[in-house]
């Protein structure tokens, strides 16, 4: 096609030349660690090894998450990381489709039950300044592929708040506590319903937690989360 001699298609990670549009090289594709099962049924995590049954990994059991469980699709490093700062922080949305489709996979077992997808959200004066939420163009895509209704304004962040990058999971949690709200015209969005909350990165999972907490205040019969990536520490055992 004369639109691949103008604009060839090029792998999101490295830019070498790849089959179409949208998609990675092999190489890069091989450097992406997928979170499969062994993994913990509440936070996601990968285990060392299979169990032939559901498992709750030892930091779950240790501080249980305020949201019911989380299918992350990828540690959030190498390659996987840089494809999300790429998303948020250098507005390259090419890959939307790609990462909606890799969701979709890894959150198969929430989605199936879900009555309604919504992005974590960001602060008026942040997404002025960005233009975009990455956390909406993924459920809005995701939502899509799914057909599960997307309510992108059904929960609000009601107060800015300092970067997450650089705190201690302490300050993180102190940081969004009480920054989340569910409007009141929004509430029947949420009443009554399995809600699965759509992020790009669950660091140590305070923004997730502080969003679910609203969602539940709001009455959501269930709140699970699908993210593309999961910060796991390699010190931390996950057994």
């Amino acid at each position: 096609m004369l639109a691949d001699v103008v604009l060839p298609p090029l792998c999101l990670a490295c830019r070498m030349p790849v089959q179409g549009h949208g998609g990675l090289c092999a190489a890069c594709w091989r450097e992406i660690d997928f979170i499969e099962q062994p993994r913990c049924d509440r936070l996601g995590i990968p285990l060392p090894y299979p169990a032939g049954e559901i498992i709750v990994s030892a930091a779950a059991l240790a501080s249980p998450p305020d949201y019911g469980r989380a299918r992350p699709v990828a540690r959030y490093d190498g390659v996987m990381r840089n494809l999300i700062h790429d998303l948020k922080y250098r507005d390259r949305h090419e890959g939307v489709s790609l990462f909606a489709g890799w969701m979709a996979h890894s959150g198969e077992d929430l989605l199936r039950d879900a009555d309604v997808l919504v992005p974590v959200p960001l602060a008026p004066a942040r997404l002025w300044g960005r233009r975009f939420n990455q956390a909406a163009l993924l459920s809005r895509a995701l939502s899509s592929l799914s057909g599960i209704p997307d309510a992108p304004l059904a929960l609000q962040r009601v107060r800015r708040t300092a970067t997450q990058v650089g705190l201690t999971p302490d300050q993180r949690r102190r940081n969004v506590a009480g920054a989340f709200r569910v409007p009141e015209s929004k509430e029947v969005e949420i009443a009554g319903k399995n809600v699965v909350l759509i992020d790009d990165v669950i660091t140590t999972g305070a923004t997730v937690n502080a969003c679910a907490k609203s969602l539940m205040r709001a009455k959501a019969r269930s709140v699970d989360v699908v993210a593309l990536g999961r910060v796991v520490d390699p010190l931390t055992p996950c057994l």
